[in-house]
């Protein structure tokens, strides 16, 4: 039986890099959900398909060639041939995530995507992240977890990741993307049975061992 760990929380809040690393510790895959739809935006945007209004986002997702690597040691992201590992990060990108994250039939598509993705890896536990996977992609999950920190602690962290990107550029691209996702999801508060990590107070190695260290007491 594959031990699937849930991993929800806001921007900034280390969700990729703490459960990609906790994954390599436990020798568990790694799905980053936010990927997938990062990879659709940027197809919208690579293919001219309008993403403010839903019908031709919609009709896109059948032939959206949608690959990711599970393996936290071979990580990267390719629509058809096309490798975005690197330009799904790219602030236009970011621009444009949430138009197409608020549309109910691509959530769906996608939330079985990444369900189908998880019952079929073959080692012996997946680490799962983005911002409704212990709500609604992996309710059921032997672990649930939000990762969370103060919003200082997060744009900081997330402007020492943007290089070239000032303090209040990143702050006011962080805010805006928590303002418009929490109209999808809410990815701020615990659900019943989510432990939450605060990692305010903690730096990355023990913000993983945290996390490391709640999967292995809860299961055992």
């Amino acid at each position: 039986m594959t031990v699937v760990v849930a991993v929800d929380g806001p921007a900034g809040s280390g969700k990729s890099s703490v459960s990609r690393a906790a994954a390599r510790s436990l020798g568990f895959a790694y799905l980053d959900t936010g990927a997938a739809y990062r990879a659709l935006a940027w197809r919208c945007r690579h293919e001219g398909i309008d993403t403010h209004g839903p019908a031709d986002v919609i009709e896109s997702l059948p032939s959206f060639a949608f690959a990711i690597g599970t393996d936290p040691e071979g990580y990267f992201v390719r629509v058809g041939s096309e490798d975005v590992t690197t330009d799904i990060r790219e602030p236009a990108i970011s621009s444009t995530v949430s138009n197409i994250a608020r549309i109910p039939e691509v959530r769906q598509y996608l939330v079985d995507l990444f369900r189908g993705i998880i019952v079929s890896t073959e080692m012996p536990g997946i680490v799962v992240e983005g911002r409704d996977i212990t709500t609604v992609v992996a309710p059921d999950a032997d672990v649930r977890i939000l990762l969370t920190a103060s919003e200082e602690v997060r744009m900081a962290r997330r402007s020492a990741e943007l290089s070239g990107v000032s303090a209040e550029a990143t702050a006011r691209e962080l805010s805006s993307r928590d303002a418009k996702d929490a109209q999808v999801v809410d990815f701020m508060n615990a659900a019943d049975g989510v432990t939450t990590i605060d990692s305010t107070e903690l730096d990355f190695e023990a913000t993983v061992a945290s996390v490391v260290a709640l999967v292995r007491s809860t299961t055992g």
